[in-house]
């Protein structure tokens, strides 16, 4: 194997076992920071030795030896210092009263609690959201703080002070490295769902920026559910999301043409959807609503993507089901912007003048306030009543209010068709 093919095979292994190592690490170092420098270093020796010795059988193996093999030699270091200086160091192995033979048993453990760990982690409540979502990129993604940063179209040194303050705030507040358990697990299980979901929408529709998907980061999205998915089999929710993820990443080939310009639903060619991700979606949707029923928050949403993916035209699509889909979601998570999707459904089920109706109730609601896709809904409410002329301005209205390149550009076309006639 030559150099570059073989460093190019280490880096891959290193990206599919680079949470493990964390994680595994991080549940004895107690440091986060510590773990993401002892896992690089396992990097650094497996780009020197395996050009050279040949990949490992067992390549993650080797990885976690490495760097268990630094981790102890650290701690020992430190233990040797602490003598020296007739203290008791710092780090965390001396701290809890472990002895190196301890650690190295805890190393060898398995670790796919641990993993569980780590999320929970990096998910934990107490951050921000978006100091959740870099974090969790970062050490469950394994994304570079430059990747993160143009995932997330920002400055590489805002994002590396967000991740760093994140793990500071962990440090300083204690938190536990651990799963929680009982009533605590599903408060928590929702901050975790919560910044998937994030990371996800970013990737299915782009906030700003020329394009109107980013496939990298809803697939990164996807692994992390798969991840929490495999870790956590019983979790309806969990299963949910991902259905939902699978199925509208289906649709992602058919969403836009071949000049990058959105192509919306109706006028999707659906010989392009990925029928294997529906089929994957379709399983999980079912799996989830066996669990505890199909009335979870992501759960109900996956089942409105179905009824998409179900549909071989758009004019097959049951939209009565999905306007009552809404109606149950409207219930359990009461939300401006779950109101205008029902509101949307609802104009596709019994007509655009009672979508018309439920976005005037909308109009004042502050959140929507400046709101693109409010003015988006009821332009094409409006179209499909036949006023074309309010609809070009409500459409204008709404592109002036996009930040994405691509969606300004659509609606801006639809405006100009509407006051063509």
């Amino acid at each position: 194997m030559d150099q570059q093919s073989a460093r190019k095979a280490v880096e891959t292994v290193f990206r599919l076992e680079r949470a493990r190592l964390v994680a595994g690490l991080t549940k004895v170092t107690r440091d986060i920071t510590l773990a993401e420098e002892l896992a690089q270093d396992a990097l650094v020796a497996a780009l020197d030795r395996w050009p050279h010795d040949g990949i490992p059988g067992n390549p993650g193996a080797w990885l976690m030896m490495t760097a268990k093999r630094r981790a102890i030699d650290r701690l020992r270091q430190q233990a040797m210092q602490a003598r020296k200086q007739e203290a008791v160091a710092h780090e965390i192995a001396l701290h809890h009263g472990q002895a190196i033979e301890e650690i190295e048993a805890a190393m060898d453990d398995a670790i796919g609690d641990e993993r569980l760990s780590l999320i929970f982690t990096a998910c934990h409540p107490l951050l921000s959201l978006d100091a959740r979502a870099a974090l969790t990129l970062r050490l469950i993604g394994g994304l570079t703080t430059a990747q993160i940063a143009r995932a997330f179209l920002a400055g590489e040194a805002a994002i590396l002070q967000r991740i760093t303050r994140a793990k500071k705030a962990i440090a300083e507040a204690g938190i536990a490295y651990e799963v929680p358990r009982g009533t605590a697990l599903e408060g928590r299980l929702a901050s975790v769902l919560e910044v998937i979901y994030l990371i996800y929408n970013e990737g299915y529709a782009a906030s700003s920026g020329k394009a109107a998907i980013r496939q990298d980061l809803a697939q990164e999205a996807m692994r992390l559910g798969r991840i929490l998915a495999a870790l956590m089999p019983d979790a309806a929710e969990v299963h949910g999301l991902l259905a939902l993820m699978e199925l509208q990443a289906s649709r992602f080939a058919a969403r836009v043409d071949a000049e990058g310009r959105t192509v919306t639903l109706p006028d999707q060619d659906r010989s392009r959807w990925d029928r294997l991700l529906i089929a994957r979606g379709l399983q999980g949707l079912a799996r989830a609503g066996a669990i505890t029923g199909a009335d979870g928050f992501y759960t109900l949403q996956a089942a409105i993507a179905g009824c998409h993916a179900r549909a071989a035209r758009f004019e097959d699509t049951d939209w009565r089901q999905i306007a009552g889909l809404y109606d149950r979601l409207l219930a359990i998570a009461p939300s401006p912007v779950i109101a205008l999707n029902r509101a949307i459904a609802h104009s596709m089920a019994f007509g655009p003048e009672a979508g018309l109706a439920l976005l005037a109730e909308l109009e004042g609601v502050p959140q929507l306030q400046g709101y693109g896709p409010l003015h988006a809904a009821r332009a094409d409410c409006l179209r499909r009543a036949g006023q074309l002329p309010q609809a070009a301005l409500a459409y204008g209205q709404a592109a002036s209010l996009s930040t994405n390149a691509s969606e300004g550009d659509f609606l801006r076309q639809r405006a100009a068709q509407c006051r063509a006639g």
